[in-house]
């Protein structure tokens, strides 16, 4: 199994891995485990990261920070993990972050082919009570897992899983590391993918929805020193079934992709036994949008629902647009485009 399919959830609430969990059950479980924040160096045996405790997260790379850099982000992850600074829960929690900064090593490169790909996504963003926080990796690498299977010039690395976001940070179980953060630690970790890798180009993508996240993916990859690089949002076909829906995170559209992907990915428990608990639950897009403005407010929200009959969720979206959608064709529209923008990379 090569290292990204092992940093991948391989069944929902399960492993070592904190990107495996739902929402609910890493509320439960952060009550008593402390999270691990590993920095390790690139090529890092995964199994060197899952001994680090019972819920690690996605790691920061050596070759990607500078003291700056590394000191910001582990700052700004601090503030944001498991709970966001201020809230009610992030007051009553008794656990903490610990950062584990293992030894810098170089590891031997493996062979790879002309275009290295790998996805920038907010792996760390909660999706509700039923899927887990890494949904949007995993569709990312859904789809550069069959790009790999078409096109044996192709190799795949492991994800950069911090990015920027908003809607996931009144819920607590999400990171933000701020656009700025975001376009430096881009450059920095495409900059360490070529020196190690020499690839001919890099192919990025990416699932979450945010502009400002796609924007400062571009702008770190623009400042990179790769010239030859191509970046994709995999949702853009999808608009028609998410965007215009108001199904934008973690609704019928993402849990139809998921499913697909693997059923033991979606928390059986949950779905699709709840469906109309978790409509309930849910939180209208236009309404998460205008909240953006103010975090303040949408925290405010947040908890005051909590005391309510029906509580937020986590959910933006409309669950029940999972009988709307048909996951094969999402995925074949994805396939579509990120199999243009490799054939133009390998030209």
């Amino acid at each position: 199994m090569e290292q990204w399919q092992q940093l991948l959830p391989q069944q929902v609430n399960e492993g070592p891995f904190l990107t495996s969990y739902t929402l609910p059950e890493l509320q439960s479980r952060i009550k008593y485990q402390c999270p691990v924040l590993p920095i390790c160096s690139l090529g890092t045996p995964v199994e060197s990261l899952a001994e680090l405790g019972p819920l690690v997260l996605p790691p920061l790379y050596h070759e990607a920070l500078t003291p700056d850099l590394k000191r910001s982000l582990i700052e700004r992850i601090g503030q944001c993990f498991p709970y966001y600074e201020g809230t009610r829960a992030r007051g009553a929690l008794e656990s903490d972050l610990v950062v584990v900064e293992m030894p810098v090593k170089e590891y031997e490169a493996p062979c790879t082919g002309r275009v290295v790909c790998f996805s920038v996504d907010t792996a760390v963003e909660e999706h509700g009570p039923h899927l887990p926080l890494a949904t949007d990796t995993i569709q990312s690498y859904a789809v550069l897992d069959q790009m790999r299977l078409r096109y044996p010039q192709i190799y795949i690395a492991p994800p950069v899983e911090y990015g920027h976001l908003t809607w996931g940070l009144p819920f607590g179980m999400s990171i933000d590391i701020t656009p700025g953060l975001l376009v430096q630690y881009v450059a920095h970790f495409t900059d360490a993918i070529m020196k190690w890798l020499n690839p001919y180009g890099i192919y990025v993508v990416d699932v979450h929805g945010s502009t400002v996240h796609r924007n400062a993916i571009q702008e770190g990859l623009r400042i990179s020193s790769c010239d030859h690089y191509r970046f994709r949002w995999l949702h853009e076909p999808l608009i028609q079934f998410a965007g215009e829906r108001g199904d934008q995170h973690a609704g019928g559209v993402e849990t139809a992709l998921v499913e697909w992907v693997s059923p033991g990915l979606v928390d059986n428990r949950i779905w699709p036994e709840k469906a109309l608990e978790i409509a309930r639950g849910e939180m209208y897009m236009d309404h998460a949008n205008e909240l953006s403005e103010d975090l303040g407010a949408f925290i405010s929200e947040v908890e005051q629902s909590q005391d309510s009959k029906n509580p937020l969720n986590g959910v933006v979206g409309v669950i029940n647009n999972y009988e709307e959608v048909d996951a094969q064709d999402m995925m074949q529209r994805m396939w579509v485009v990120a199999s243009r923008d490799i054939e133009e990379l390998i030209e």
